[in-house]
């Protein structure tokens, strides 16, 4: 019998050795990265707001710059940015140009699915803030960045943007001022997680900036049905999350120094927001 167990005893050291036999610790699953797309809210044709000489389209693009680098920094996250100076990155423009039909066949049936959520009663249209209707180009754009989110297996999509309101002339500052970020309405695909960032974010930059004096969005976490960019018509997957972030008034940064400091923190605390939603529990 001893001879017996002694016998079982070499084999079993003997496959160990070999390496038939492996420890926990000799396989490796690939962590699987945090995928981020960062969205520069207009272009260089559409620029969106203007104060003077200062175009949102410009300043947008300075912001998210420098959330895109900080993301980069840290291996956790795969990060992309549609725009760059001088217009829209190669992997955007191609994707654009190339898509351009299946685009606009993705809008359209995106709208006519929801018509029927509608007219079934399933979807309940509520009154959103008012915003200022996106050209049919602009749109396809949109949609086109929702379809390529979705294609992609996008976590989140971060839209970059600072707000106006209406004024006599672009030289003239306006009344209000403060941050508001736009997510999902709770009955939208991606509402849940895409709400539970937003809050992540907003508890980032409430810790420096107030939120919006506009009534429409006091508060500084406004829901919204009718944003492209958060995926209305259902244009979203569930799985992506999608917030669109007003950091402030545009008049209200008239000094170059001072606006880019004010990209700097603005930067890092929404990079802290979006790390904390990822790697600090929900």
């Amino acid at each position: 019998m001893k001879r017996i167990f002694l016998v079982i005893l070499i084999i079993v050291a003997f496959f160990t050795q070999s390496g038939f036999l492996y420890s926990a610790t000799t396989v490796s699953t690939p962590v699987k990265k945090i995928k981020i797309l960062i969205v520069p809210g207009h272009d260089d044709e559409t620029w969106g707001a203007q104060y003077g000489n200062i175009k949102e389209a410009d300043m947008n693009l300075n912001l998210s710059t420098r959330i895109y680098n900080s993301l980069k920094k840290d291996k956790r996250f795969e990060v992309h940015i549609t725009r760059k100076t001088g217009g829209y990155t190669k992997e955007f423009e191609d994707y654009f140009k190339n898509n351009t039909d299946a685009i606009g066949a993705f809008k359209e049936n995106a709208k006519a699915l929801m018509k029927e959520k509608i007219d079934a009663g399933i979807f309940i249209e509520k009154e959103n803030p008012p915003h200022n209707n996106a050209s049919e180009d602009t749109a396809i754009k949109l949609y086109g960045l929702n379809k390529w989110a979705n294609e992609n297996k996008m976590d989140a999509v971060i839209h970059v943007h600072f707000n106006d309101y209406p004024r006599a002339n672009k030289w003239k500052s306006g009344i209000h001022k403060g941050f508001v970020i736009y997510m999902p309405e709770e009955q939208m695909a991606n509402s849940k997680e895409s709400v539970n960032l937003a809050k992540k974010i907003f508890t980032q930059l409430h810790k420096k900036y107030v939120t919006s004096t506009y009534e429409e969005e006091k508060g500084g976490l406004t829901p919204d049905q009718s944003l492209i960019a958060l995926g209305s018509n259902g244009t979203l997957l569930p799985s992506v999350r999608s917030v669109l972030i007003e950091y402030g008034y545009i008049y209200r940064f008239k000094n170059r120094n001072i606006r880019h400091s004010h990209y700097t923190s603005m930067a890092n605390l929404t990079v802290i927001g979006i790390k904390n939603y990822f790697f600090s529990g929900r």
